[in-house]
């Protein structure tokens, strides 16, 4: 992976939806490949396929990597020395390379029609043979003037190549064909394109999807035709749904970016569980910070074989990182997921919830359940009690005296964190109840809320009048 000129990667989508996380993982790599190098990224609009586009798209595509810290050296919305970044702006720097292919007779003109060439393929797949259009290739084409198809001329031979990823790999003469470099529309086909965008760009390293494997003995036989030498490959292996089985489709959950972050999910977190989808370090550490992935990142690190997309990791992974933030970093994320009820409080009392529940969290939308009861006094719902194992079994008659008990114990101390703590072992003492049983009925009357904090931190932030009123609410409501 050394190498004496400058490493150039680039991030090259399709804006034809929205950033999911094949799209994430390889932009991720390849970023990261550039700066644990001190190389450059580019960001590059791959948009020749007109009727596939969607409106707003770019836009998204550029939100997603802002808003998850991948910054780009270069790209349509920032310029950099070999603008344009979008290809359907290129079209002249396309035509001049094309015509350098006629000039050399390494193109022609396609005279076929659709129906012709399905004709051909059809006729290949009756006598039991592969189809190439190379076989079909006009012996004296007319010369082309952009109406028709400008196909590339091969030149059949075997190939070895080595991929960072991959390893060594081979293909027969059997497998290169003359391809569409130019459509009808005059718009340049991706085989074609992204070629001469990254010898125009000066791109180092290609980092894409495994899909792209079986046409790349087509693309050496292309650069040599256009006297470029080959970048580095290196092919991401597919990610696969969480059954482990077939490749991470829509219908298995696969979401936009964005959506994760709207749903509570931390952009380190996203940055985190993508890097580890298929690369690891060599050690057992899970959570990196960005400045660790940069530093340790190495292409060869990366495995061959299918990574599974784990849900319950990413929720896992996302609980650890936010445990990890200082509180004023966890409040300025949490903006925007607070309850409504939160409105009128000053960020000082925020904070002070922030520091008891953080330790709770899963995601940023588990605030409002985790704080509504700390803002407004909750509506008794007594089937929670009910529902609660180790409650369900306790008489009605028993849980209000143990409430009783409970009020009496509190009434008379200071609520701090030592003073409750060692009132509430008191109280189990002298009701020689189980804490699981007395806890969980004290948290509940006062939450109302499936989670909450320590039982101690509850009350302490709830306040003492507060608790006791809702304590004395739920006895009298038995």
């Amino acid at each position: 992976m050394e190498n004496k000129t400058t490493i150039r990667t680039r991030f090259a989508p399709s804006p034809t939806g929205f950033m999911h996380v094949g799209n994430l993982r390889t932009a991720l790599f390849a970023w990261l490949t550039a700066r644990n190098n001190g190389g450059e990224f580019i960001l590059r609009i791959e948009d020749t396929d007109q009727k596939r586009e969607v409106s707003g798209a770019l836009e998204h595509l550029v939100l997603a990597l802002k808003s998850l810290g991948i910054t780009y050296d270069e790209g349509p919305d920032i310029g950099g020395q070999h603008a344009p970044y979008i290809q359907s702006q290129r079209l002249d720097i396309y035509k001049k390379w094309a015509e350098k292919l006629i000039s050399e007779g390494r193109a022609y003109a396609d005279p076929y029609s659709t129906e012709e060439i399905d004709n051909f393929r059809a006729t290949a797949v009756s006598n039991k043979k592969a189809f190439l259009y190379r076989n079909h290739r006009p012996e004296n084409p007319k010369e082309w003037d952009g109406t028709t198809a400008l196909r590339f001329r091969s030149d059949p031979k075997d190939y070895k190549w080595h991929d960072e990823v991959m390893g060594d790999l081979t293909a027969t003469k059997d497998v290169v064909d003359d391809f569409i470099l130019i459509k009808s529309d005059g718009y340049p086909t991706y085989n074609f394109a992204h070629i001469v965008d990254d010898a125009e760009m000066g791109v180092t390293h290609v980092i894409r999807g495994q899909e792209f494997m079986s046409s790349t003995p087509n693309y050496l036989n292309l650069y040599e035709a256009l006297n470029i030498d080959p970048p580095v490959f290196a092919s991401m292996p597919h990610i696969l749904a969480e059954s482990g089985n077939k490749k991470l489709g829509k219908r298995d959950g696969a979401k936009d970016i964005l959506e994760y972050l709207k749903e509570g999910y931390l952009k380190e977190t996203m940055l985190n569980f993508i890097a580890s989808m298929g690369w690891n370090d060599g050690t057992e550490q899970e959570i990196f910070k960005i400045d660790e992935l940069i530093e340790k990142f190495k292409l060869s690190r990366v495995q061959q074989s299918g990574a599974r997309f784990d849900d319950k990791r990413l929720l896992w992974m996302n609980g650890q990182w936010l445990r990890m933030l200082d509180i004023d970093t966890l409040y300025s994320r949490a903006l925007g997921f607070w309850p409504e009820s939160a409105n009128a409080v000053d960020e000082s009392r925020k904070k002070e919830i922030l520091t008891v529940v953080k330790d709770r969290l899963k995601t940023l939308t588990d605030i409002p359940v985790m704080t509504g009861y700390f803002f407004e006094t909750p509506n008794l719902d007594w089937t929670m009690a009910k529902e609660n194992k180790f409650l369900s079994e306790i008489p009605e008659n028993d849980i209000k005296n143990l409430l009783t008990a409970a009020y009496s114990a509190l009434e008379n101390i200071e609520f701090t964190d030592d003073n409750l703590e060692s009132a509430l072992n008191k109280l189990l003492e002298s009701t020689g109840q189980k804490p699981a049983v007395l806890f969980s009925l004290i948290r509940i009357v006062v939450s109302w809320a499936p989670f909450s904090p320590a039982l101690n931190q509850t009350l302490r932030v709830i306040g003492k009048d507060e608790s006791l009123k809702r304590i004395q609410s739920a006895i009298q409501s038995l």
